[in-house]
């Protein structure tokens, strides 16, 4: 019969051996956990308590280099911080404000040795915060198409309202839209269009569009047209008209009257004549023939105003 191990040898001493497995993994612990590290952290700044009515008005660092040195456990749990330089702004006034950074400005744990600190100083413009309304200027190139005119350009909005530092409202006193270009545009049109910002009110209210309402009318031409005969409305007997025609003054839309042959096609003149009257004076009544998809003719003159009839 084959014999156990005699482990009874284990048993004595049992404290003694216990105690010195202890201590063996304490100097393990404290030979290897205070292994010094030289590293490079990035550090965010944080500004706190900045006065509501003013602003930051430049680009700063916001992001702090430091080389630390330290036992490797404290840094690797120091890591798992959020540790930040912090900035008291809570006396600021207008102007210039450096911001020093030092050994003592970062609060790392103790046991962790700041060498350098990078960038050491970083300097904050403090502006006042203000709000300003801006007129916004449509900017236009080239012409509509030929017989078209611009009756009004609208912008919706006509005008923002920005927030921001003073120093850099201050320079601006309106603003205005990207080009529009309107070469050949042969009818009313909305345009989506751009603010034309500088760097600085781009960086402080980002890409901003708006509408742009372009109306647009036809041209019109004044233009005498003689020659235009006239209907005698409303008379049982036979009547003529002295004079039987009449000239009139008007303005036409110019594209029609390179289309028409003859301009008094354009126009209707009538007398209305009661059955029993066969003589005397009448007015004429003179309407232009309104054509779809363009302005009506404006009458300004008639001559004669009126005629006589005759049997």
């Amino acid at each position: 019969m084959k014999r156990l191990p005699n482990l009874a040898f284990l048993s004595k001493h049992w404290l003694l051996k216990l105690l010195s497995l202890i201590i063996g993994a304490s100097l393990w612990y404290f030979v290897v956990g205070q292994d010094q590290v030289d590293v490079i952290v990035s550090t965010p700044l944080e500004l706190h308590n900045l006065p509501a009515d003013l602003v930051i008005a430049n680009q700063y660092k916001k992001d702090i280099e430091v080389a630390i040195r330290g036992p490797r456990r404290l840094i690797k749990e120091m890591r798992q911080q959020n540790i930040s330089r912090p900035v008291d702004l809570s006396k600021a006034a207008p102007g210039a404000v450096v911001v020093k950074n030092d050994s003592d400005s970062i609060p790392f744990p103790q046991g962790i040795t700041v060498q350098r600190v990078q960038p050491a100083n970083i300097t904050l413009l403090v502006d006042r915060l203000v709000h300003k309304d801006f007129t916004i200027t449509p900017v236009t190139k080239g012409k509509p198409a030929a017989g078209f005119v611009v009756e009004n350009i609208a912008l919706n909005p006509p005008r923002i309202t920005v927030t921001g530092p003073q120093t850099i409202l201050d320079r601006e006193t309106a603003l205005k839209t990207s080009i529009i270009n309107m070469d050949a545009l042969d009818r009313s049109t909305t345009f989506q269009v751009h603010l034309n910002l500088n760097e600085a009110l781009l960086k402080l209210i980002g890409e901003t569009v708006i509408e742009a309402n372009i109306v647009l009318k036809e041209t019109m031409v004044r233009k005498t047209v003689r020659g235009i005969p006239i209907n005698v409305r409303d008379s049982n007997p036979t009547v003529k008209t002295i004079p039987p025609t009449v000239t009139v003054e008007a303005d036409i839309p110019e594209q029609i009257v390179q289309i028409t042959p003859e301009l008094a096609m354009l126009f209707r003149a009538a007398v209305n004549v009661a059955p029993d009257k066969t003589a005397g004076e009448m007015p004429v009544l003179v309407n232009g023939i309104t054509l779809p998809g363009h302005a009506p003719i404006v009458i300004f003159k008639v001559t004669p105003e009126q005629v006589r009839i005759l049997p």
